[in-house]
């Protein structure tokens, strides 16, 4: 394999994308917007969208082949799309056994290509991702519920922003020292010591992503790109109902490695049958030396405390709190976090779940309101956003698995209490047998036992609490109570006050959650812009990592000296 390494393409390819690859460095130190995969549909030609679903129609109902990865014969299949159409398509079925001989295989030539040419292989496996991104939002859309332009945007460029992001830290590290440098000690009379040293990245093994059902590339991308580009071969098990954003992942991937003289068993996939439990077979493998994985705080519990043998990398649930004390835009903030409730149906780990409330009310432009008022104005905010179905189709998308659509019934029927907000049935223009729903908003009480069982476990999707607390500084103390003890991917306040401000700015630091203040504009606490924002901290029990920052990457590397005298 080492013959690949000098494969007439790699040298292109690295000479196309470095400043692609140098203007990324720079955003990753300068934290401003940028971005190379432009996020407005109509970016992509006249004809992208109709193009983009004419490719994904021709994906339905057929095997999705994978040339030249380990096969068993028996194909795997299953997924139903959440806007209620059939798509029949069958994946590659492969043991164990067979994929890991298949990637260990393919490493060598990889460990030997260098951090310039893994990140130019990276980049253009991105490029050809982003020219068919009316495709994979297609893909995203019918595997996640998401509606179109979300699935197209998050599922497109921003998920490969993210990708980028992390090729981009993965080359930094990877380069911070030099690949030979000479020692020279002075010895006084004597002659000096001298000796040359080289030092040489050396990947960890294998990775494994576990992908998720809600962003299978938003979140995957992260992880699988930093592995990749730090020269580890990597294994893409799907979420069994969202495969095939991940599947053509694997297949682009595959394509370029293969173009470029490469073993394509580089990248493979997983698919498995319903109930397989292949991730935790394939996680406890001596082989695998790094994971990445987004779900369950159960199974993620599991892995940090069964996979010792690999770097475990994890995002798992939390509860997301604001903190609502006064503010000068009363009409902007419910109207910010009204959009921020029903976006995607609450379905993101970054939505608000928990809105702390005064009892004795909030300080507005709009004069004094009580906790009551704020909680109707908010519950009405949502009304007037989602009263026209075919804008709520838009904004809500549909509901993703049974599980959340169980907690939207039991909501509506006060199992969680008294409801400010009950959430109804919309139908889709476009899809009539979508599954959709608007937020539930349900009052609560913060000195409340039984209210406190609701609101402080994760209430994944559409249903929201407004609880009632004793002041300002009680509804600080129990987001950072909160944080510390079930974990958040974000937190949010609203305050005029100074010394407020002060006060939500350290407990966030003290809990270790990014923190966003007085949101009123065109920027959301559920949304994290990639070269910008860290998504997560890995400070609190939702996730022990970040996308993106060097700690993302630099454990997916070791760099071994070699020394010799000259």
């Amino acid at each position: 394999m080492a013959a690949a390494v000098t494969h007439p393409l790699v040298a292109e390819l690295v000479e196309r994308h470095q400043e692609t690859l140098d203007r990324a460095l720079t955003a990753i130190t300068e934290r401003d917007y940028w971005s190379p995969y432009p996020e407005f549909p109509k970016a992509y030609g006249e004809s992208g969208a109709a193009d983009g679903k004419a490719a994904f129609d021709a994906l339905l109902g057929r095997p999705f082949t994978l040339d030249g990865q380990p096969t068993d014969g028996d194909p795997v299949g299953g997924e139903a799309s959440p806007y209620g159409i059939e798509l029949g398509i069958s994946y590659p079925h492969s043991t164990p056994d067979a994929l890991i001989a298949a990637l260990q295989s393919a490493r060598p030539g990889w460990a030997a290509a260098g951090p310039a040419a893994r990140a130019a292989l990276c980049l253009e496996i991105l490029a050809r991702i982003n020219a068919r991104s009316h495709e994979f939002a297609q893909a995203v859309m019918h595997t996640t519920g998401q509606a179109y332009g979300m699935a197209f945007q998050a599922g497109g460029p921003h998920a490969q922003d993210r990708g980028l992001e992390a090729v981009a830290y993965a080359y930094a590290e990877q380069t911070r020292l030099p690949l030979r440098a000479d020692w020279t000690k002075p010895q006084g009379k004597r002659d000096p010591l001298r000796m040359s040293k080289e030092f040489t990245v050396v990947p960890r093994g294998i990775a494994l992503l576990i992908g998720c059902n809600t962003f299978p590339t938003w979140n995957g991308y992260p992880g699988l790109f930093a592995s990749l580009a730090t020269g580890n071969p990597v294994l893409v098990k799907p979420h069994p109902r969202a495969v095939l954003p991940l599947a053509l992942t694997v297949r682009i991937a595959r394509e370029v490695l293969a173009e470029a003289g490469f073993d394509p068993n580089l990248v493979c996939l997983a698919a498995e049958h319903e109930g397989a439990a292949v991730a935790k077979a394939l996680a406890v493998r001596p082989e695998v030396k790094l994971i990445d994985y987004t779900g369950s705080t159960a199974f993620g519990d599991w892995l940090e405390e069964n996979a010792r043998q690999a770097q475990v990398y994890t995002e798992k649930a939390g509860v997301n709190t604001v903190v609502i004390d006064s503010t000068d835009d009363y009409r902007g903030m419910l109207a910010n976090l009204a959009f921020s409730l029903s976006l995607y149906s609450g379905q993101m780990c970054t939505t608000p779940q928990n809105l702390l409330i005064p009892r004795t009310g909030v300080r507005t432009d709009q004069g004094d309101k009580s906790y009551d008022e704020v909680v109707a104005d908010l519950a009405a905010a949502v009304e007037g956003l989602l009263a026209d179905d075919a804008r709520a189709a838009a904004v809500l998308g549909a509901v993703v698995n049974p599980g959340v659509l169980q907690r939207t019934v039991q909501a509506a029927g006060g199992e969680y209490g008294e409801l400010a907000l009950a959430p109804r049935v919309v139908t889709s223009p476009d899809f009539p047998a979508a599954t959709v729903r608007t937020p539930a908003l349900v009052k609560a009480d913060a000195d409340k036992p039984d209210d406190r069982a609701a609101f402080l476990t994760e209430c994944f999707g559409p249903v929201s609490f407004a609880v009632a607390v004793e002041s300002t500084e009680a509804a600080v103390d129990l987001l950072r109570r909160t944080v510390r003890e079930q974990g958040a991917m974000t937190a949010a306040g609203y305050t005029v006050e100074p010394e407020v401000e002060a006060a939500l700015v350290e407990a966030a630091l003290d809990a270790g959650v990014s923190l966003s203040l007085n949101l009123t504009g065109g920027v959301y606490a559920n949304q994290t812009a990639a070269f910008s924002d860290l998504h997560g901290t890995g400070a609190n029990p939702a996730a022990n990592s970040a996308y993106c920052d060097a700690a993302f990457v630099a454990n997916r590397f070791r760099t071994v000296e070699v020394r010799r005298h000259l």
